[in-house]
């Protein structure tokens, strides 16, 4: 074969391997989306699916409290309402929706918890429940029923027309194309009489964090100017960095961004080099233009990174953010990262509600998680009190046979107010405690015991 022959023949060639190359390439691009679309439809499917249980749970716990005669009984059901509320707002904040269009919903369970362990606290001062506090619970009851209700629509509808979470999620939940979509509309619709609903309650009075008196004041921590939708945008993109941004997309405000504790501008931010599924929801308060939460929730490879290398990442990050002072108290892991709480500091005082969660993946280190909401609504300048009575004299009240390791001043939220303890931690019978003892009148304000696991640190 001469030359001529042989370079008709090898650029055929070329070019059918280059062709065999882009498919081959193609395919497989098109099997890790399809594979990263079925596993964050099958998460957030499971989500809704607890969201559904978690507040089933509420409201048979809500009947059978309002039937209970005893104490004993009703202090059993108040902790399991308490655990399955939290639940619920915990999985309807992994979905992909607005938190303006579930503001009263997330209220109502964050509140269901919150009043159950304040008439736990009441039943253990040997209190009855009154008329009003009675009145108060079948609210929440109603209120949970409804809400099951519209769950049960929804999910029937979302069958009937074999809705995909995923797909919503790329629209955006509440964004302006979703609006536009049948099936967009169906779930705006549940979410509106969702939201209705709940905000048909009485107010709910008590001295507690959650109360509605509570929820209603003014964040303390943020800057007073208001900012735009525009103004926001730019700080949620300067916040993850510029350079790693290729697209942001705004959801629609909704109706009931007012009643959120902080309202906000929430966005889904494309990283480059990131599936488009995966995109960064982000949300920017409309008074002062502060980032208040951040989640990414891309896939997290095997770890490579130890804990403590993954606290100091979170630590330059707070730092890198403008968070001075702050300390890691405990953290939790799952789900390939590593969650820990940070507080501020200050005059050796640690300061309980200035609270900052930063999420670190453990394969690189990269910040996934970013939630400074709390810090914002409770951050100011503060005088506090002087101490009336001696650590000495704390620590006598304490039970005999418990072990203090150490000792520091804390203020912590309680109710209404803000109390500075003496906080002791140490060992009693071979578990860990968390003994709070007020600095001016020597009453134990709290006990929390921290379980230790594989995973991280838990307070109960």
């Amino acid at each position: 074969m001469d030359n001529r022959g042989r370079r008709h023949w090898i650029a055929p060639s070329i070019l059918s391997l280059l062709l065999l190359a882009a498919i081959i390439w193609g395919y497989n691009q098109y099997y890790v989306k399809s594979k990263y679309e079925v596993a964050l439809e099958n998460q957030y499917q499971r989500l809704f699916y607890d969201v559904k249980k978690h507040v089933e749970n509420v409201q048979v716990g809500l009947s059978k409290a309002l039937v209970a005669s005893s104490k004993e009984r009703n202090i059993l059901l108040f902790s399991q309402i308490m655990s399955d509320a939290n639940f619920a707002q915990d999985k309807l904040g992994q979905l992909p929706i607005s938190h303006a269009e579930v503001a009263n919903t997330e209220k109502f369970l964050t509140q269901a918890a919150d009043y159950c362990y304040y008439l736990i606290q009441k039943h253990l001062e040997g209190e009855d429940i009154t008329p009003e506090q009675r009145e108060a619970l079948t609210n929440l009851q109603n209120n949970s029923a409804a809400f099951n209700e519209e769950l049960d629509r929804l999910h029937q509808a979302m069958a009937d027309s074999s809705f995909m979470y995923g797909v919503a999620s790329n629209m955006g939940f509440g964004g302006r194309r979703n609006q536009e979509d049948g099936l967009g509309s169906q779930l705006q619709a549940s979410l509106l009489n969702l939201e209705a609903g709940v905000s048909e309650t009485p107010e709910l009075i008590y001295d507690g964090p959650f109360a509605d008196q509570m929820l209603n004041r003014k964040p303390v921590g943020l800057p007073q100017n208001k900012v735009s939708m525009e103004e926001a945008q730019q700080a949620a993109i300067e916040f993850f960095g510029e350079d790693r941004v290729q697209d942001v997309e705004a959801f629609e405000l909704g109706e009931n961004i007012n009643e959120a504790r902080i309202p906000a501008y929430t966005f889904n931010l494309f990283p480059n080099n990131q599936q488009r599924e995966l995109a960064v929801y982000m949300g920017v308060a409309q008074q002062g233009g502060k980032v208040l939460w951040m989640s990414n929730p891309r896939p997290i490879s095997n770890a490579q990174i130890s804990v403590e290398e993954a606290e100091q990442y979170a630590i330059e990050y707070l730092k890198e953010k403008g968070f001075e002072n702050m300390v890691s108290n405990y953290y939790l892991q799952y789900d390939g990262g590593v969650l820990f709480n940070f507080v501020n500091t200050e005059n050796d005082i640690t300061i309980y509600p200035d609270l900052v969660k930063v999420k670190v993946a453990l394969d690189t280190g990269e910040i996934v998680g970013f939630d400074a909401s709390a810090y914002y609504l409770n951050h100011q300048d503060r005088e506090f009190d002087t101490p009336e009575i001696s650590v000495e004299e704390a620590a006598s009240t304490l039970r005999e046979g418990f072990e203090v390791d150490s000792i520091r001043l804390a203020l912590i939220p309680k109710g209404k107010r803000e109390v500075l303890c003496y906080e002791f931690k140490g060992m009693y019978e071979d578990s860990q405690f968390i003994v709070y003892v007020n600095v001016l009148n020597g009453k134990e304000e709290e006990i929390l015991q921290l379980i230790h696991n594989e995973n991280g640190t838990l307070t109960f």
